[in-house]
């Protein structure tokens, strides 16, 4: 036998993949690996959605305990105008008033968007993504304390598959005059 006669059985004999079989493995694997990414990017923005929705949750139940603080410590409300803001009066001795004299805060909404406000008190932020401009109903009822109904519906993204959450908070206001 000649060498290149060996040489040429030896090359039959070797075992391999053909191009074929080698395109269907590729042409497999790259619909496995689009199917784990696709479910991999959902999976992330599912995440990044709910989390801006808990932080928005989260930033407007802040807020509101906030106000109740203020609120019960404070010596009259003042509904100005509309449901959406009214007028705090504080006291010297409540813990927020550092002027040493009575102050007068407003909390407000604020059209940032369409369909997107943000709470404000004194003019600074401090919730946002509300979905409503009227926050604030203040009522009296003969013999009690006045109340004021706190209701914040939070919506941080603006598609319609996305769920409203709201936040309802009735506050007592402790100082206030109790109506005939």
């Amino acid at each position: 036998m000649t060498l290149f006669t060996r040489l040429r059985t030896r090359l039959a004999a070797e075992a391999g993949y053909s191009l074929v079989e080698l395109l269907q493995v590729t042409a497999i694997l790259s619909v496995v690996l689009t199917g784990i990414t696709v479910v991999f990017v959902r999976a992330s923005n599912a995440e990044l959605d709910m989390n801006r929705r808990f932080q928005a949750q989260q930033v407007a139940r802040v807020a509101v305990d906030k106000m109740r603080r203020e609120l019960h410590c404070a010596s009259s409300i003042t509904p100005t105008g509309s449901t959406a803001s009214i007028s705090v009066t504080l006291p010297k001795q409540c813990p927020t008033n550092k002027t040493g004299a009575p102050l007068t805060v407003v909390y407000d909404t604020q059209l940032v968007s369409t369909n997107r406000y943000r709470l404000r008190r004194a003019g600074v932020a401090v919730a946002d993504y509300v979905t409503a401009p009227n926050a604030f109903v203040y009522s009296t009822v003969s013999g009690r304390l006045g109340t004021v109904r706190v209701t914040l519906p939070i919506k941080p993204k603006t598609d319609a598959a996305t769920k409203e959450w709201k936040l309802v908070a009735d506050i007592v206001l402790r100082n206030s005059p109790r109506s005939p």
